[in-house]
């Protein structure tokens, strides 16, 4: 019996389908939240760009 145990917990430790499941989704969230960030900061810099653009077109 102890023997059987031994071995199942070896086998499991070198298993690792599980910890792949969760690696992959621990990168997709912080892929996703870095995306989202960089995205806002470039859409906040376009909407700049194009304010500056518009004020300079009607002279204010």
């Amino acid at each position: 019996m102890r023997i059987d145990l031994s071995k199942a917990l070896k086998k499991f430790r070198r298993s690792e389908s599980g910890a792949t499941l969760v690696e992959y989704g621990i990168a997709l969230i912080l892929a996703i939240a870095v995306g989202g960030t960089l995205l806002t900061n470039l859409a906040t810099a376009v909407q700049t760009q194009m304010t500056d653009a518009a004020d300079q077109m009607t002279g204010t």
